[in-house]
């Protein structure tokens, strides 16, 4: 059977009818036979030959085991996941099936071969997935048979920790009309439907606003199918609760209360901080829990980040006038610092205190969570001794802590000397804004996971967990991260490589395919971070993503090996005559020429920027030319795969019941992807590389640039870039009122313009570089 192209897959419905993916509620009456039901959607009638049983006794760690016998396959688990994962795994490491997001390979063979018993165990215990921006940039317009699919793939991936922030706004609203916000006040509070996860943060207040209700209320019924499969499988959903934040307009009808104004985050406008001291604070952290309990049913883990990106007021006086000013980050951070230890201590242990307490009123025997990332982003404020004030008054057995970027801040956890007794989980955050330049780091993955499961000092190292903050891309690091947590990786790169090949594309790879591969990885997954997405404060995944500036000529090479990058497409290119209608092998090949052309690019802006700052107005053309005609040959190309302008706004249009909220959907759609918001510099932040966006948004504002910047050389005169950047603003906006970039068509022949188009990128190295 080929692959399964997942564009057509998502069009067709998911198969309904033969999948019984139409029925999203969990109808499994025990956790087999809702792992069963996960099988019978990823293999069809081929699910009848597996035969899955629970164990009887709970272990330690999680397991699986299986054996295949006489046709049929056999499989043992401590829990469903762990039945879902060992079929899975059954499946990859047999070449009969793979699952990712651009689509699924299924080549079951009508008989199959006798497999010796297999055993595999993970060290960690919870196995988490997905962070609280995954629900702005990937899953805003998600509908049923998305997130059953999504949960699915969890399922399969062996993951029993995800969040489930979905559906909140329906009890926000709820606990505010209670408090007696109006409805025109309430309107003004809830940002767009791209932005709620800095809503639900603290980060910013009615942005886009309002949030039509139809899409509060499909996130409602959408949460509770979501909720019923998760618990069906077994999983522990991690659900929303009080961090803290309240409306400005509930902060205006209680002038008495301790509330802070916060800092106006990324060029937003302030937001509101009530302080866990004022009795306000439990009334509403138990009211919104026993409301969120009322549709959704009881959890046992709750997410609340009080200060995400956001500094705790621990110098201003809680005996102070109610409403004070916090608004002055720098300020602030240098009063704090100025604190004495002994008193910002005791006024982080009181915080982290009734934040745990806000929680446990409601819920008895819940556990708190939190995400770590403000321990590394904020690393200044939060010393060794400010973590641990902060948790010292919290049961260890009541909090869990999510140390999500280990990637980037490896040593938090060390700091925090490994939180002290709590719970706590290790992870990568990997992506960044849903952006997707092709990066990761194979090796550091294997040596780093390894190292910290011989480690003595790792605390109460509960599980492991991969924190995206989009999805969608770069599917062989999330392969290979969920494999090692479940010991499916342990033998060599190359072995493991083969063996995810054989099932992405339903074939044992050729040598030559290997080869490309290794080649692949030697130059694109040895890159942990990706560092370009935040050069000089200026966000974007390439040069060519972010917006104009003359310094751009100082812009380094994308981390990585370009040149060896080159050598794997070409190789790569090799594979393709036997490949040409593999839809998964034609995925890939086309994302390694995206990630090499938009690196061919980025070089030549700047030299284009060079030469007409030394007058060579000819060849700056020349390079402008280069620069446009790499850019919609690569569009193009770029129609090929699942995701494009196209399909991202198709998504928040039909999730529109009127046209006005379709619109305004779109429009927000747009906005994320491109302007993002606020007067900070998070444009670009979540740019992308999609069909669509290099025609009409790239490389017009590039052209925009380098019109100006060419007339500028040609009369002598000096660029003037702020007036530059006031103009092109203004023009970004206009973008994201316009439907520019969409409906545009498929390509008949990718291979071919996938090989046309890396000729062509080795002709212009020849004639102008």
């Amino acid at each position: 059977m080929p692959p399964i192209d997942r564009r057509q897959f998502l069009v067709a419905g998911l198969a309904a009818s033969a999948t019984g993916l139409s029925a999203f509620s969990a109808r499994a009456e025990n956790g087999t036979e809702a792992a069963q039901a996960v099988l019978r959607r990823f293999i069809g009638a081929a699910s009848d030959r597996f035969t899955l049983r629970l164990a009887s006794a709970s272990d330690a760690r999680p397991w699986h085991q299986t054996e295949a016998r006489g046709g049929r396959v056999s499989i043992t688990g401590s829990d469903p996941v762990a039945l879902t994962r060992g079929a899975y795994s059954f499946l990859t490491s047999t070449g009969a099936a793979s699952m990712s997001w651009e689509g699924d390979q299924l080549s079951l063979p009508r008989h199959l071969a006798d497999h010796g018993r297999v055993r595999r165990e993970s060290p960690f215990r919870y196995r988490a997935y997905m962070n609280t921006c995954t629900f702005g940039y990937t899953t805003p317009w998600w509908d049923e048979a998305r997130w059953r699919r999504e949960i699915d793939w969890m399922a399969l991936h062996g993951i029993n920790l995800p969040l489930a922030m979905e559906g909140q706004e329906y009890v926000w609203q709820a606990l505010w009309r209670e408090q007696g916000l109006s409805e025109a006040e309430l309107a003004a509070y809830f940002s767009g439907p791209a932005f709620t996860p800095w809503q639900r943060m603290g980060n910013i207040e009615g942005y886009d606003a309002p949030l039509p209700q139809a899409w509060i209320l499909k996130k409602r019924d959408l949460q509770k199918k979501i909720l019923a499969q998760m618990r069906a499988l077994g999983m522990t959903p991690v659900l929303p609760a009080f961090g803290g934040y309240v409306p400005k307009a509930f902060a205006e009808k209680h002038p008495e209360a301790r509330i802070y104004r916060m800092r106006a985050w990324e060029g937003f406008h302030e937001t509101w901080w009530l302080d866990p001291a004022d009795p306000l604070f439990a009334k509403l952290a138990g009211r919104f829990l026993d409301l969120y309990t009322e549709v959704y049913g009881a959890g046992t883990h709750y997410l609340a980040d009080a200060f995400n990106e956001m500094l705790p007021p621990v110098a201003q006086d809680p005996r102070a006038a109610a409403n004070s000013s916090y608004g002055d980050a720098t300020a602030n951070a240098e009063a704090a610092a100025k604190l004495d230890p002994a008193l910002k201590a005791q006024r982080l242990a009181d915080y982290g205190a009734a934040l745990y307490a806000s929680v446990a009123q409601a819920r008895p025997g819940a556990v708190w969570v939190m995400q770590g990332w403000l321990f590394g982003a904020d690393k200044a404020f939060w010393a060794a001794d400010a973590i641990a004030a902060f948790l010292s008054r919290v049961p260890d057995e009541k909090m869990m802590i999510l140390d999500i970027g280990n990637d980037r801040y490896p040593d938090v956890w060390t700091r925090a000397e490994a939180f002290r007794g709590k719970s706590w989980i290790y992870g990568y955050v990997h992506n960044y804004g849903g952006s997707n330049p092709m990066y990761g780091d194979l090796g550091f993955y294997r040596d780093d996971l390894q190292a910290l499961t011989r480690r003595e000092d790792t605390g109460n190292l509960s599980g492991f967990g991969v924190f995206p903050e989009g999805l969608d891309t770069n599917s062989i690091v999330y392969e290979y991260l969920y494999d090692l947590a479940w010991g499916d990786a342990a033998d060599s790169q190359d072995a493991w490589l083969h063996a995810y090949l054989r099932a992405r594309y339903g074939q044992s790879p050729s040598p030559g395919l290997m080869a490309a591969w290794n080649r692949l990885i030697e130059a694109a997954y040895q890159t942990r971070y990706w560092t370009p997405r935040w050069w000089k404060s200026r966000a974007g995944a390439y040069l060519f993503f972010k917006r104009p500036t003359l310094d751009a000529v100082d812009f380094g090479e994308i981390p990585g090996d370009h040149h060896e990058l080159g050598q794997a497409v070409d190789a790569l290119i090799l594979s393709a005559d036997d490949l040409k209608d593999n839809y998964l092998f034609v995925f890939d090949l086309i994302e390694a020429v995206r990630h090499y052309v938009s690196g061919e690019i980025d070089g030549r802006i700047g030299a284009a920027i060079r030469a007409y700052a030394s007058g060579d107005l000819a060849r700056g053309d020349a390079l402008n030319q280069a620069i446009g005609d790499l850019a919609l040959r690569l569009d193009a190309l770029l129609g090929h795969q699942p995701d494009t302008l196209t399909s991202w706004t198709k998504a928040a249009r039909d999730y529109g019941d009127t046209p006005q909220d379709k619109a305004a959907y779109v429009e927000n759609a747009r906005a994320q992807i491109t302007v993002w918001g606020g007067k900070g510099n998070l444009n670009d932040y979540a740019s992308k590389a999609w069909q669509g966006m290099y025609a009409s948004f790239y490389l017009p504002r590039w052209r925009r640039f380098f019109d100006v910047l060419r007339q500028s050389a040609a009369a002598k005169t000096a660029f003037d870039q702020d007036a530059f950047t006031a103009a092109v603003i203004v023009w970004e906006h206009d973008w994201v009122k316009s439907n520019a970039g969409e409906g545009l068509s498929r390509p008949t022949d990718p291979v071919g313009d996938a090989r046309a188009l890396m000729r062509m990128t080795r002709t212009e190295q020849g004639v102008i570089l």
